[in-house]
């Protein structure tokens, strides 16, 4: 039968559940909004749905695949004690798994969906897919912190997979935002200009002492936010550029349980 949107709407209101569980409980209750809400309750979906809204603060990040591709998905939960546990640990690795054979984040989604509905209503925690992604290339390097909750990926155009996997631990340890200075927009380094001559202002520093000065501060700025130029944390006597010879950075992320990836290229 054909269900009125606003009958769809005001069940919504009343559970707090998706648009399409609330059109199938009322198509199976024949158009009877309380029936619908009956339905709901017994199967879960309200339940469910009012964990939606409670924080999810914990969680693990896990990968899946090769040095030539990968897939990684990051799952969070309410509890570090949910989070801790074998089971959940190989729930997400089986998510990340899926993820890779089927190739398709689009597709990937719409499974995940399914399942966490199933596992909100079976663990009693809100569960949120926070990041997933595909990663293919001639070497893909991969790096996971040890609490699970910081992940890096870089992928090579030549290099070795020993160079990409300390690429991808730099990605997750010093959160770089851009791959090199010519990927910073124009107006973030106006901007940071223009703090550094407030700066300079207020130091009384000789107006024909700036411009060198400022260009030191660029320098430092490139040094922490772009990857290339950031030192390397194994070897503070090199640069990641320094570890590339021949090789080129093709693409990279990095991610957090609460953010996803953070910065790629």
């Amino acid at each position: 039968m054909s269900i009125d949107i606003k009958l769809v709407s005001q069940l919504r209101e009343k559970t707090g559940a998706g648009l399409s569980d609330c059109k199938a409980a009322l198509e199976e209750a024949g158009g009877d909004l309380d029936k619908a809400v009956e339905i709901m309750r017994k199967k879960g979906e309200i339940k469910a749905a009012k964990k939606a809204d409670r924080a999810v603060k914990e969680g693990v990040i896990a990968l899946s695949g090769d040095n030539k591709k990968c897939a990684i998905v990051a799952l969070a939960c309410e509890t570090d004690f949910v989070s801790r546990t074998d089971d959940f640990k190989n729930t997400v690795k089986s998510f990340a798994d899926q993820l890779l054979a089927l190739g398709n984040p689009e597709e990937f989604k719409t499974w995940a969906e399914g399942q966490l509905k199933e596992l909100v209503m079976k663990i009693g925690e809100n569960m949120q897919l926070t990041g997933f992604g595909i990663y293919e290339g001639e070497v893909i390097g991969r790096y996971i912190h040890a609490n699970l909750k910081v992940a890096g990926i870089c992928v090579l155009a030549g290099g070795s997979e020993a160079v990409a996997n300390d690429i991808a631990m730099q990605i997750a340890a010093m959160n770089p935002r851009w791959l090199e200075p010519s990927a910073v927009d124009p107006a973030v380094i106006e901007k940071e200009k223009e703090i550094y001559r407030e700066q300079l202002k207020g130091e009384n520093k000789p107006e024909q002492i700036w411009d060198k000065i400022i260009d030191g501060k660029l320098n430092k700025f490139y040094e922490d936010n772009c990857l290339l130029n950031q030192v390397f944390i194994k070897d503070d006597s090199k640069k990641i550029k320094d570890l590339l010879g021949e090789a080129k950075v093709t693409a990279w992320a990095r991610y957090v349980l609460e953010a996803g990836p953070s910065a790629n290229c």
